[in-house]
């Protein structure tokens, strides 16, 4: 059985486009980081502690897909929005900037384990606050980590991005693919 250990609607998504069979199993684990991880490091302990918890649910043959993604700029790591004036902030820091979208993936099954983090860098246009006021007004940004999605409303504030953009979205889905295929097992049919 393949498990995808994420609630996210964007994941669930990917996977199904890339036409995976999977189940969907919430980890529930504790989602607090050590001090000290920098955003690298942070996305890469999410993912881990994700896989590690569903595994723990699972038989050993199972494999079992775990994901992290955040928002950063300037050092920042930014996470989801707690409201709407939180949102705001994100946007306004991101304005006119380029970010950096990073994803931790862990993949596992029994005693084999893969794990990467991949990065997209992201350019926003200069944006006005009615702008940014207008975007949050349609809670899209309010589940999103950095506050904005770009495969929604949010796809008008970026100017360019630079690496995969499914990884933005939340999974980078080829690589995730290629992955499965090569060190799990997976063969093409599944990807058809």
């Amino acid at each position: 059985m393949f498990y995808l250990a994420s609630q996210s609607p964007r994941r669930k998504e990917l996977l199904e486009r890339a036409g995976l069979q999977f189940e969907i199993l919430i980890s529930g684990c504790d989602e607090s980081v050590p001090d000290g991880l920098d955003a690298e490091q942070t996305v890469l302990h999410l993912a881990v502690q994700k896989a590690r918890a569903v595994q723990a649910l699972c038989q050993p043959q199972d494999v079992i897909l775990a994901a992290d993604t955040v928002v950063v700029t300037n050092g920042e790591i930014l996470g989801k929005p707690k409201d709407q004036a939180d949102a705001f902030r994100m946007l306004r820091a991101l304005s006119g900037r380029t970010h950096t979208v990073m994803t931790g993936v862990c993949i596992t099954s029994g005693d084999k384990t893969e794990q990467f983090v991949s990065k997209t860098d992201v350019t926003f246009y200069d944006l006005t606050d009615e702008e940014i006021i207008a975007y949050v007004a349609t809670g899209d940004p309010m589940d999103k980590a950095g506050a904005y999605g770009i495969q929604s409303k949010g796809v008008v504030l970026v100017e360019s991005i630079c690496g995969d953009y499914s990884n933005v979205v939340g999974l980078p889905l080829s690589r995730v693919c290629r992955i499965l295929k090569s060190k799990f097992g997976f063969n093409t049919q599944n990807f058809q």
